[in-house]
């Protein structure tokens, strides 16, 4: 079978055929850094981790570019709000916009190195990007896509009514589509159409002036759905393979980027891929009813091994759903690959590993090949790892040795070995006693929370604080750091 993608844009199944052969150009959608990294997040990008070592193992050179959006309003918002926020340690209250951008981004990176995520060829940030953004802004004014506001605000938007493929993406009427003015309703009256949507924002009053940059329309920043057609076409290219992210971002960030790339006379993504949301016992995961679970949480229950099998495991289209017993469920699928490879490497090479790269087995192969059918690929895996225990007890050199090779091919193709261990690298074995053992006790803090035993919560976090360790409650979980 050749290697076939679900198109969000047709709704249809299709061959791949790259532009260039044997080349391929990705662009998945990173982190908003306004807080800490949620399980959505790394669901993603594993997802797309996933996506591009298949690509790479099936002979393709992969360009990847992943954005990091550091300007945002709600990252302005976030600083300002810790301003006054007792929840936030009173070294980090007042940080600069720009400061708690870097300081998450770098939570981010620590997530995704610690779950074994491919770094991208590129990670461009926003605020590094404004000038193309500018000529993007003035091309699209140009060809009469887009206008400055009917007053001296600053903000210039797409007018969406003037590109008759608006819409297409997630196949809407315009006329049935959610109005932009319904979020941002004080803007309604600068607009040709509430619908239409802001490329380029001007300074207001009570912003950090650190948070605007000099255009031909006045001082601003740059819209959030810009900044990507900005960006992938610096470093891929006006048209390029694979565009990629979340589910949750088809409307309107995916549509709007599309529309005004497009505009731009930017053929832009030939595929788009969407990955399904995480839910918690087939509930949307939510922080107002304590159902949420970050990665954070999961590396206290589960090795990272673990966790990144756990969240890789469903088709990536598909939603994956937690239950308490998933982490458990996974690790007991992770202990049946890990013990035959154990049994086979003393049975087989007692003198060291003799690993030789192949090819993946033929239903690997084909279950990857069909929309990278993970569930599938997983099957073909255990059902090869069952075989090889077979092999092992009935002495069975040839067939061991085969399988062993096969079993270590199809987990590097999933990324399942190269994942960091978190007693190795750059920190000390010190810091790591200490991580896991508070880790251990934030999710004690956290149950005692779900289950409204505040006197338990507060006691933790006391225990803690007296210990020096500062506590930082945030929406995607708590993180703790050294009283300076």
């Amino acid at each position: 079978m050749s290697l076939r993608f679900y198109d969000t844009a047709t709704a249809q199944i299709r061959d791949f055929v790259p532009i260039k052969e044997g080349e391929v150009g990705l662009y998945y959608c990173g982190a908003t850094v306004q807080g800490m990294p949620h399980v959505g997040h790394i669901r993603s990008a594993i997802a797309f981790d996933q996506l591009i070592r298949w690509l790479k193992s099936s002979g393709y050179r992969v360009t990847t570019v992943r954005n990091v959006t550091d300007i945002d309003d709600k990252i302005l918002a976030r600083a300002k709000e810790s301003e006054h926020d007792d929840a936030v340690p009173r070294q980090l209250r007042g940080e600069q916009w720009w400061a708690l951008a870097y300081r998450y981004e770098l939570e981010f990176q620590r997530a995704y190195d610690t779950l074994g995520v491919l770094r991208p060829t590129y990670e461009p940030r926003a605020t590094g990007h404004i000038p193309e953004m500018h000529s993007l802004i003035q091309l699209l004014i140009d060809r009469g896509h887009a206008y400055p506001a009917n007053d001296d605000s600053g903000d210039v938007y797409f007018d969406v009514r003037s590109w008759k493929g608006y819409g297409s993406l997630t196949r809407q009427n315009i006329d049935d589509m959610q109005s932009a003015a319904d979020v941002e309703p004080e803007f309604s009256s600068r607009k040709r159409d509430p619908r239409d949507f802001a490329l380029w924002k001007g300074w207001k009053d009570g912003e950090p002036e650190t948070a605007a940059w000099s255009s031909p329309w006045g001082a601003g920043r740059p819209g959030w759905h810009l900044e990507c057609s900005a960006m992938v076409t610096k470093y891929l290219g006006t048209e390029f393979d694979i565009h990629g992210g979340g589910l949750d971002l088809r409307f309107p960030h995916h549509e709007n980027e599309m529309a005004q790339s497009q505009a731009a006379g930017h053929p832009f993504a030939r595929y788009w891929m969407h990955n399904g949301m995480v839910t918690f016992e087939g509930e949307k995961m939510s922080k107002s009813i304590g159902n949420t679970v970050s990665p954070a949480q999961m590396l206290t229950l589960a090795s990272p091994r673990v966790v990144r099998y756990y969240l890789g495991q469903a088709h990536y289209r598909s939603v994956l759903d937690y239950r308490p017993t998933s982490l458990q469920e996974a690790a007991a699928a992770v202990e049946r690959i890990d013990g035959f490879l154990a049994k086979a490497a003393a049975r087989e090479f007692p003198n060291g590993n003799r690993f030789i790269a192949q090819p993946p087995p033929p239903a690997f192969v084909e279950a990857m090949n069909d929309d990278l059918n993970v569930p599938q690929a997983l099957a073909a895996l255990h059902d090869t790892v069952r075989a090889g225990n077979t092999a092992l007890a009935a002495g069975d050199s040839e067939t061991t040795t085969k399988a062993y090779q096969d079993v270590m091919t199809m987990t590097m193709v999933l990324g399942l070995d190269d994942v960091e261990d978190p007693s190795k690298g750059t920190r000390s074995p010190e810091y790591v006693a200490l991580d896991t053992l508070i880790a251990s006790q934030l999710h004690q803090r956290t149950i005692a929370r779900q289950t409204k035993d505040w006197a338990q919560a507060d006691a933790i976090r006391n225990a803690l604080t007296s210990a020096g360790i500062v506590i930082e409650d945030t929406a995607d979980g708590a993180s703790w750091s050294l009283k300076g």
